[in-house]
C-alpha cells in the first residue's frame, strides 16, 4: 500500500509538473477581456501559480496595467526599510477617476455631516494581500484581480466600477514576499516534489512572514511603528473604506476560512451591525465558493477583538473588515488530508473570495454606505455627551515618550492640543510641553476609548491576540481624565523637543537618564571616546535636583579639548533631543561629581543571538530598537555560527525567548565567557534553559493546577485555552535606586506579560526591584488561577556568575515595538550592567 501511495503522489507531481495553468482555470468565462491589456504572464514571462510571483515583477505589472488602463491609477506611498515601493493601485471607472477628489470629499463629508447622500455614491472597497510574506497567494491571487478589472468588459463589470471606488494594495509586505519567493523559487524543481518533507516547504529562519525586522505587521495597524503601516494608515484615514480585505494562509491541511469570526470574541465596541453585515457579506463569499467546488467554513475561529489586526481595525473607524484564510501549499504543490494541494489551488480561492467581496460591495453598497454614516453619526451623538471631558497625558521628565504617543494619534487624525498651563491632579504633575489633552468630544472618540480603555471583564476568556493594549500603559505615561479648561491651542504640527546643551563648561556636563533618547546620546558619547560615569545616587547642584542614573561627563582629562568636547556634546545632545547642563563646580549638595558613587560607564558592544531556537519576533523587535532608535549596533550572532565566533569582542550577549538554546559545547563556550566577565541578558523562556544548564539558579513558581469539572469533550480545548495569558498588562511596584530602574520616575511600572512564566522573589527585598503587586492585573484577561501565581512574583532575576552576570527577564519589554515604557530596562541592562 505504502509502494502504490508513493507512485501516486509521485505521478500526480509530475504531471502537475508538465501542465500550465493558464488564465481559463482562474477567471470568470462569462465575460470578455480587453486585448489591448497585458496579461499577467505577457509582463512576468511565466503563468500566474507557476512560480511565486517576485516583488519586483508584481510591481512591474502594476504599472504596466496603470499605463495600459483608463480604470486604473498609481501611486508610491513610501519605502519599506529595503527601499522596496508602497504601491497603490486606484481601480474604478475612467469617469470616477476624472472626479476622484469630490468623490473622496463627498465620502468623507458624508461621515461628517447628517447627510448620508447613499444614492449615487459609490462604494470604497480597500484590498490588501499577503500581510505576511510567506503566505502568498493573495499577492499572486493580486494579479489576477487586478488584470480582471482592468481588462473585463460588459455591463456587470462596468456596473461595479461605476460604483465602487477599489483601494489595491498588491503587497502590503514586500520585503516578505520577497524573501518568500525566493526561498519557494530556489528550491522548485522541474518535477514538483509534494511530499510535505521537501526543504521547499520548510524555511529557513526567520521565514518570510515578517518585515525587514521581523516583525508580524498584521499587528501594526493601531501601533503604526512601521513604514509599511504608516503608508497604508495614510491611505485608511483618507478614505475611510467602507471594506477592507486582508488576505491570508493557514495550515495545509485547512480548507479556507472567511469572517465572522467566533461571534462571542468580538471587541464590544464593535457595533452588532457590523457584525451583521459581515455574515451578509459571507453569504457571497459561500455562493461564489460553492460554485468552484472548494471547502470553506465561517465562525468556527478567528475573532475581531485586537483592533491591531487589519481585519479589526476597520470595525472601530466605521469600516467592515473581512479576514480571508487559505489553507496553504507552502510552495508549489503539497500533499495534504484533502489531496493535493497544488499553487494555483489556493491562488484561485483568493481570486474568486475578492471578487466575491466586490460583488458584495456592489449588491449590498445602500445598506453599507448607511451603516457607516450611522457609525460616525452615532459616535457624535456619544462624543457630544462627554461635553468637555478630556484625557490628558505626559511625563514631566520625559518629553519623547510623550511625543510619541502623540504622534500615534496624529497618524489616526485624531485631534489633540498642547497643555495650557501646568497643573497636577490625582497626584500626577503634568507641565507644558511634556503633556497633551485628548478632548473626547471629537469624530473619532469611539477610537480613542479603544486605545486608553482599561478593561478587565470580557465574554469570552479566549483570544487569537493581545487583550489588552492600553497606549498610556504601553507608554509608561501618567494620564487621567480632566476638562478642555487645560488646553491650549490645537496641536496642528508635531514637533519633537529640541536638545542641546545649556553652556560651555570647564568642569563638566551633567544630564539626567529620564529622556527615552538618552541611551542614544550617551552610546553616541561613548563611541566619540569621551569617558563618562553615571551617578548611584541622587544629589544636587547649584540648586537642581539630580535622579539616580544621571550622567557625568568631565570637561577635562578627554582626548579631546573642552571647546571639542563642547561642540561634539552640543551636536550629540541635538541629534538626540536631550538637554545637557554645564557646571561649573563639583561641589554638591549630596555625593560630589568626584565621588565614588559616580561608576564609570563602558561602550556596550551587544552580539543579539538569532537563527535557530530564538524566536524571531523577539530577537526583531531588539534589532529594531537598538538599530533604528538608540543607533546601537548590535551583532546578530547566528547560533549556527556560536562556535566558531569570537565573543570576547562583546561585553554584552542578548538571548531573546528561546526554544532549544544552544548546543554542549556552546553552553561551555558561553558559561566561560561570562564567568570571565560577560553579561547575558535573557528573555522569557531562555530563562528555564539558564536554569536548567546551571548557569543561573531561578526559583520558578509552581503553577496552581487546574481541573476540569463539568467540562465535556467538546469544551475541553477552550478550557485549556483559558489558563493562556495572551497578552494582558500588568502593575508592579519598583526600587527607583536599582540600576535596572534608573530613568523611570514613578514607583510604580506597567508592565505587557504573555507568558506563564512565573519566579518567586528573593528573601532579600533588595534583590526584587521589580515586583509584581499583590492584585497586579491593570488591563486584560487572565485566569484566577495564574493571577493568584502572578502575585507578588517578580518578572526580573539577576544572578552572578564568576566576574560576569545574568540578567533574566521573565517578561517581553520590548512587545512590537509600541511598548516605549519598558525599552528603558533593557537599556539599563546593557549600559549598566556592571553596576547591578
Amino acid at each position: 500500500m505504502y509502494r502504490f501511495l508513493l507512485v501516486f503522489f509521485i505521478g500526480s507531481s509530475l504531471l502537475y509538473s508538465q501542465s500550465q495553468t493558464d488564465l481559463s482555470y482562474y477567471l470568470p468565462q462569462n465575460i470578455s477581456y480587453n486585448q489591448s491589456i497585458p496579461t499577467p504572464e505577457s509582463v512576468i514571462g511565466h503563468h500566474v501559480g507557476e512560480w511565486h510571483i517576485t516583488h519586483d515583477k508584481l510591481l512591474q505589472y502594476m504599472y504596466a496595467l496603470a499605463n495600459a488602463s483608463d480604470r486604473i491609477s498609481i501611486e508610491d506611498r513610501g519605502k519599506t526599510f529595503e527601499d522596496r515601493p508602497l504601491l497603490l493601485l486606484t481601480i474604478t471607472a475612467p469617469e470616477n477617476h476624472e472626479n476622484l477628489d469630490n468623490i473622496q470629499r463627498n465620502h468623507i463629508d458624508a461621515t461628517e455631516s447628517n447627510t448620508s447622500n447613499i444614492e449615487d455614491r459609490p462604494i470604497v472597497v480597500y484590498q490588501g494581500y499577503s500581510i505576511h510574506g510567506n503566505e502568498p497567494s493573495g499577492s499572486n491571487a493580486a494579479l489576477l484581480v487586478a488584470y480582471y478589472l482592468a481588462a473585463g468588459e460588459g455591463p456587470e463589470i462596468e456596473s461595479l466600477l461605476k460604483n465602487t471606488v477599489i483601494l489595491f494594495d498588491p503587497s502590503f509586505n514586500p520585503d516578505g514576499l520577497q524573501r518568500f519567493a525566493y526561498w519557494a523559487n530556489t528550491n522548485r524543481g522541474m518535477n514538483l516534489n509534494a511530499d510535505p518533507n521537501d526543504r521547499e516547504y520548510s524555511e529557513v529562519w526567520p521565514g518570510g512572514r515578517t518585515n525587514h525586522y521581523w516583525f508580524d505587521m498584521n499587528r501594526d495597524w493601531l501601533p503604526v511603528q512601521l513604514p509599511e503601516s504608516r503608508a497604508r494608515i495614510k491611505t485608511f484615514h483618507k478614505w475611510l473604506p467602507n471594506i477592507l480585505t486582508d488576505h491570508h494562509e493557514m495550515g495545509t491541511n485547512s480548507t479556507f476560512f472567511f469572517q465572522p469570526g467566533i461571534p462571542s470574541r468580538t471587541h464590544p465596541l464593535t457595533p452588532k451591525l457590523n457584525q451583521e453585515l459581515t455574515k451578509g457579506i459571507a453569504n457571497y463569499h459561500a455562493k461564489a465558493l460553492d460554485n468552484i467546488g472548494s471547502l470553506y467554513y465561517s465562525e468556527e475561529s478567528f475573532d475581531d477583538f485586537y483592533y491591531g489586526k487589519g481585519s479589526t481595525f476597520p470595525d472601530i473607524n466605521g469600516g467592515i473588515g473581512i479576514l480571508f484564510e487559505q489553507g496553504s501549499s507552502r510552495g508549489h504543490v503539497q500533499e495534504s488530508e484533502n489531496g493535493l494541494l497544488t499553487f494555483p489551488f489556493t491562488i484561485r480561492n483568493q481570486f474568486t473570495a475578492s471578487l466575491s467581496t466586490l460583488n458584495a460591495a456592489l449588491g449590498m453598497r445602500k445598506e453599507i454606505l448607511e451603516y457607516q454614516y450611522n457609525f460616525f453619526k452615532n459616535a457624535r451623538n456619544e462624543a457630544s455627551k462627554e461635553g468637555n471631558k478630556a484625557i490628558v497625558f505626559g511625563n514631566h521628565k520625559d518629553a519623547s515618550r510623550t511625543y510619541h504617543l502623540a504622534e500615534i494619534l496624529n497618524r489616526h487624525q485624531i485631534n489633540f492640543h498642547e497643555l495650557k498651563n501646568d497643573f497636577t491632579k490625582d497626584g500626577k504633575t503634568f507641565k507644558k510641553g511634556n503633556a497633551f489633552i485628548v478632548p473626547k468630544n471629537q469624530k473619532n472618540t469611539r477610537l480613542i476609548n479603544a486605545m486608553f480603555e482599561k478593561r478587565t471583564t470580557f465574554q469570552d476568556s479566549l483570544f487569537y491576540d493581545i487583550s489588552a493594549w492600553t497606549f498610556p500603559l504601553a507608554f509608561n505615561l501618567d494620564y487621567t481624565e480632566t476638562t478642555t479648561a487645560n488646553a491650549g491651542a490645537l496641536v496642528n504640527q508635531l514637533k519633537q523637543k529640541e536638545g542641546g546643551v545649556t553652556s560651555k563648561s570647564a568642569y563638566a556636563y551633567l544630564f539626567e537618564w529620564h529622556e527615552y533618547y538618552t541611551p542614544k546620546l550617551l552610546n553616541a558619547i561613548l563611541k566619540k571616546g569621551l569617558r563618562a560615569k553615571v551617578s548611584m545616587k541622587q544629589f544636587k547642584s547649584n540648586g537642581k535636583s539630580y535622579d539616580y542614573g544621571t550622567i557625568m561627563i568631565p570637561a577635562k582629562n578627554q582626548d579631546l579639548n573642552s571647546d571639542e568636547v563642547y561642540r561634539v556634546l552640543n551636536n550629540l545632545a541635538t541629534e538626540s533631543h536631550v538637554t545637557i547642563d554645564a557646571v561649573s563646580t563639583g561641589l554638591n549638595d549630596g555625593i560630589d561629581l568626584g565621588s565614588r558613587n559616580f561608576r564609570a560607564v563602558e561602550l556596550p558592544k551587544v552580539a543579539l543571538l538569532v537563527g535557530d531556537g530564538m524566536t524571531s519576533y523577539d530577537a526583531g523587535e531588539i534589532w529594531h530598537l537598538l538599530d533604528t532608535r538608540q543607533d546601537i549596533i548590535a551583532t546578530k550572532l547566528d547560533t549556527k555560527n556560536f562556535g566558531r565566533a569570537d565573543i570576547s569582542r562583546y561585553n554584552t550577549i542578548i538571548m531573546v525567548n528561546s526554544y532549544s538554546g544552544l548546543n554542549e559545547n556552546n553552553t561551555k563556550k558561553l558559561k566561560s565567557w561570562i564567568e570571565a566577565g560577560g553579561t547575558v541578558i535573557a528573555y522569557r523562556n531562555a530563562l528555564r534553559w539558564l536554569n536548567g544548564k546551571e548557569l543561573m539558579k531561578i526559583d520558578f513558581k509552581k503553577r496552581n493546577s487546574v481541573v476540569a469539572k463539568n467540562i465535556s469533550f467538546e469544551e475541553q480545548g477552550d478550557f485549556r485555552g483559558a489558563q493562556v495569558i495572551g497578552g494582558a498588562i500588568f502593575n508592579t511596584t519598583i526600587d527607583r535606586s536599582h540600576p535596572i530602574n534608573f530613568g523611570i520616575t514613578t514607583t510604580e511600572l506597567p508592565m505587557f506579560r504573555n507568558t506563564t512564566l512565573f519566579i518567586n522573589p528573593d528573601k532579600n527585598s533588595y534583590n526584587n526591584p521589580i515586583q509584581y503587586t499583590k492584585n497586579p492585573l491593570l488591563s486584560g484577561y487572565i485566569s484566577e488561577e495564574n493571577l493568584d501565581s502572578l502575585s507578588a512574583s517578580v518578572p526580573l532575576k539577576i544572578g552572578r556568575l564568576g566576574r560576569g552576570r545574568i540578567i533574566g527577564f521573565s517578561d517581553n519589554t520590548n512587545f512590537r515595538a509600541f511598548w516605549y515604557g519598558t525599552n528603558r530596562l533593557l537599556m539599563n541592562a546593557i549600559f549598566f550592567r556592571d553596576e547591578m
